[in-house]
């Protein structure tokens, strides 16, 4: 008989088919067998799932600001990862902005690679950004395995990222599409964003109307149609205006390579309830109204929206001036890597929506878009990326026990259904505890680079947070 590494064997095992009950072998960080309960699948450690526990994928989070080096203060790789795997999510990949440097050359991913290697407790990517004057640079970074590149259409918040106007835009994703890398872009239009009222004070209102609809909507329309001129493949980050939904759709029938991701706070908030100066809520594009959210809901059941990623951008509970609660002024990003999953199924779970297409939206739609394809299902020959899931327990938010580096949330107090009790990398228990051995890959394009050992080799502690 086989033995096999681990065995993980329980009544709902989300397949491919669905849930089933069914008995999976992994060898060597892979899933090697699924067979029906009851066959009695031999391994050197065996997890008997309760009954109320789903074995689902690891999740898949392809937007991530984890701002090391250079911010380190707002997030790292550390406690990101630790924040990532207590949500249940397996691999992250992280934006080339808010760390100094950015991530625009073959160097500056170096420099990352290298902070990083030594202190990721889950598989770790990265994307390149598209700056202007960096064209030459984009080959190179593509070469060196990042899964793409990250432009802004507007000031992206901080100076060492500038944007690319619409033409420069064309012109780069001109220069991806001889090697079929994918743009994905922070959508917003520049002028309409001036033209627009000055945002200041507490009054959520007046934010909201400082980012209108209409500049997400000409953003989206001028990467459609540069997508569409040059054949290249593009993708919206971010979605929060439905008045989007039908271009998109639209788009994609006329053939034009174009897939759109949105995010946890715009699918579980709304701009109706945010109370003035509720500064953890500010984020760009702003969470709208909630007739808003429940199209955006649509354009994921029809499929115009592919994925759900958290967008994680944090930053030191000072620079959301909590005080003052001043949405001109404060810092823009929502904190959610550790809840995204709670988040999307609460609100799913109301809507008669089921857990196997949550977990499309965040595991297997996430890893196709970056083309990891071992990723984001419990299938033969995927990784052992797994999260054992309890849909129907709760908890209350309480930001003292994230993992985030900074213990500011949206969410706090906010009761969420099904709890994350176990999440395994390539077939080992991820341990987020205070002098855990980090074991996450760094990951290239097209392929895995082992850089955290996952054999039992001599590790030094993690740094210590602080």
């Amino acid at each position: 008989m086989t033995s096999y590494d681990l065995v993980v064997r329980g009544q709902r095992i989300m397949t491919t088919a669905g849930e089933q009950p069914r008995e999976v072998g992994v060898t060597g960080g892979r899933i090697v067998a699924i067979e029906p309960l009851g066959n009695g699948l031999d391994g050197t450690r065996v997890i008997e799932l309760a009954d109320d526990e789903v074995l689902l994928p690891g999740l898949v989070d392809t937007h991530v600001h984890v701002n090391e080096p250079g911010r380190t203060e707002w997030e790292g790789f550390a406690s990101a990862t630790r924040a990532a795997a207590a949500g249940g999510v397996t691999t992250i990949v992280d934006m080339p902005l808010n760390s100094i440097p950015p991530t625009v050359d073959v160097a500056a991913l170096e420099v990352k690679r290298k902070v990083a290697a030594d202190q990721a407790f889950v598989d770790v990517g990265f994307w390149g950004g598209a700056v202007p004057g960096n064209a030459g640079d984009l080959r190179g970074l593509h070469d060196e395995g990042v899964f793409g590149f990250k432009c802004f259409l507007l000031h992206s918040g901080v100076d060492e990222f500038p944007p690319l106007d619409a033409d420069e835009m064309e012109r780069d994703m001109a220069e991806l599409a001889t090697f079929d890398a994918v743009m994905i872009v922070h959508a917003e239009d520049s002028r309409a964003i001036e033209k627009a009222p000055t945002p200041h004070g507490s009054a959520y209102a007046s934010f909201l109307a400082s980012r209108p609809r209409g500049a997400e909507n000409l953003a989206i329309a001028e990467v459609i149609e540069r997508a569409r001129w040059t054949g290249a493949r593009a993708h919206v980050l971010h979605v929060s205006s439905s008045d989007a939904l039908p271009m998109l759709a639209t788009a994609r029938r006329d053939g034009v390579r174009i897939t759109a991701e949105t995010c946890p706070h715009y699918l579980t908030l709304f701009a109706e309830e945010i109370a003035d100066g509720a500064t953890t809520h500010k984020c760009c594009p702003p969470i709208r109204e909630a007739s808003n959210r429940e199209l955006l809901w649509e354009g994921l059941l029809e499929g115009t929206i592919d994925c759900i990623v958290s967008d994680h951008s944090p930053s030191t509970a000072e620079l959301k001036l909590l005080d003052s609660g001043d949405f001109g002024l404060a810092w823009g990003g929502v904190s959610s890597l550790q809840l995204g999953l709670s988040l999307v199924w609460s609100e799913a779970r109301r809507r008669g929506i089921g857990l196997e297409q949550v977990v499309r939206w965040m595991a297997a739609k996430p890893a196709e878009l970056v083309g990891l394809t071992s990723k984001g299902k419990v299938a033969l020959g995927y990784d052992a990326d797994l999260t054992v899931f309890a849909p129907d327990a709760a908890f209350v938010v309480d930001p003292a026990r994230l993992h985030h580096k900074n213990k500011v949330s949206a969410y706090a107090g906010r009761s969420l259904a099904g709890v994350v009790r176990r999440t395994i990398l390539a077939g080992h228990d991820v341990d987020t505890g205070a002098g855990a051995v980090p074991r996450g890959r760094l990951l290239r394009r097209g392929s895995v680079e082992q850089v955290v050992e996952r054999a039992a080799e001599v590790h030094a502690p993690a740094p210590d947070e602080g």
